[in-house]
């Protein structure tokens, strides 16, 4: 059984009752009243079954070191893919615009 954790619902939940899905933040059940997102985690038993339990939400968003690790990596992988290597002495950067500066102050007489 699941309960809702939003203050104001408290609703309780058979499993068949909800849905539970991965939102990037681990899984998580949405309260079919009140659309709280409510963490879960889930554990395969002996007989391969998936059972769900449901678990603060302070406790699912500790991150296993090993996910965090290969989350850096890939971070690190897209950066380096996105921002070539500046060669000293080169400069292709434009020129400032005309107009009014973001800063609000005004344009230059000529």
């Amino acid at each position: 059984m699941f309960v809702c954790g939003n203050q104001a619902c408290g609703a309780r939940w058979e499993q068949d009752e909800v849905q539970i899905r991965d939102e990037g933040q681990g899984l998580v059940f949405r309260c079919p009243q009140c659309g709280a997102r409510n963490h879960v985690e889930a554990r395969t038993a002996a007989d391969g079954s998936t059972r769900y339990r449901q678990v603060p939400a302070k406790a699912a968003a500790k991150v296993p070191a090993k996910v965090a690790d290969k989350v850096a990596q890939k971070v690190e992988q897209k950066v380096a893919q996105k921002a070539p290597a500046k060669r000293p002495g080169t400069s292709h950067e434009k020129p400032p615009a005309r107009g009014r500066a973001k800063t609000g102050a005004k344009p230059s007489q000529r």
